[in-house]
């Protein structure tokens, strides 16, 4: 269920590589239930602008305010024990280790061990799979397997707000559907999302709104359903 109360505020984010504008004074917001997508073209800013939210990137000005703290100058285990979790683009799993140990480093900042476990049977339920090669060294799963994996991972640091970075990216279509409808339940759940995506048809499809960032700023902003709709998205983003 959607809130009116904000979850996160962005405003006027400035965020530089070297000389290098990617960031351009951008703001916008997420209240609590929802699910809000970033799209755009390869460039236009979305993973820098998860990555800047995760504190992996610091910002050269501007805010970021999660919940009613500031956030902007955290390191990014602070960010996680406050609840904002990310499953990177390119998943990013640690392919030596198997597919439980992968799933208890992100509960890493936490003490409850039935909250965990819980957390643990939460994931299985979600994906199934998992739970068949929890044994499994992470690096011989599938590529739609580690996708799952680098969601559940950040799940179990039973986080607030989740980060999605690129979910889809390099995946069979009948594993996006599968993926997507991750993402639903998970919404669904009571967790509130930030959905980075290229496959723009599928992210506005789930998404309660949306955000179109070109070159570092953000040219439009509308409900989800109203940019599926919209001429401009249609023509750049969804293939006519």
């Amino acid at each position: 269920m959607i809130e009116d109360s904000k979850i996160l505020e962005i405003d006027s984010l400035n965020v530089y590589y070297g000389v290098i504008h990617a960031l351009k004074g951008i703001s916008f917001h997420i209240k609590k239930g929802e699910i809000v997508t970033l799209i755009g073209a390869n460039g236009a800013g979305k993973s820098t602008t998860i990555n800047t939210i995760s504190g992996l990137l610091k910002p050269k000005s501007g805010a970021i305010t999660f919940g009613e703290k500031r956030i902007d100058r955290l390191l990014p285990h602070k960010i996680v024990e406050m609840g904002i979790s990310q499953a990177p683009e390119g998943r990013k799993i640690f392919p030596n280790l198997s597919t439980l140990e992968n799933l208890e480093l992100g509960a890493y900042c936490r003490k409850d061990k039935k909250g965990i476990k819980k957390d643990l049977e939460r994931v299985f339920t979600l994906f199934p799979r998992l739970k068949e090669r929890v044994k499994q060294n992470a690096g011989t799963l599938s590529g739609g397997e580690q996708q799952m994996l680098s969601m559940g991972r950040a799940l179990m640091s039973h986080p607030k707000l989740l980060l999605l970075d690129e979910p889809s990216l390099g995946l069979a279509p009948i594993l996006v559907k599968s993926i997507f409808n991750a993402i639903l339940e998970i919404n669904q759940q009571g967790t509130t999302i930030l959905l980075v995506e290229q496959n723009a048809h599928m992210a506005l499809q789930i998404a309660h709104r949306g955000y179109v960032l070109e070159t570092g700023g953000i040219v439009l902003e509308d409900a989800a359903s109203n940019l599926l709709n919209n001429q401009q998205v249609k023509e750049a983003y969804l293939g006519g």
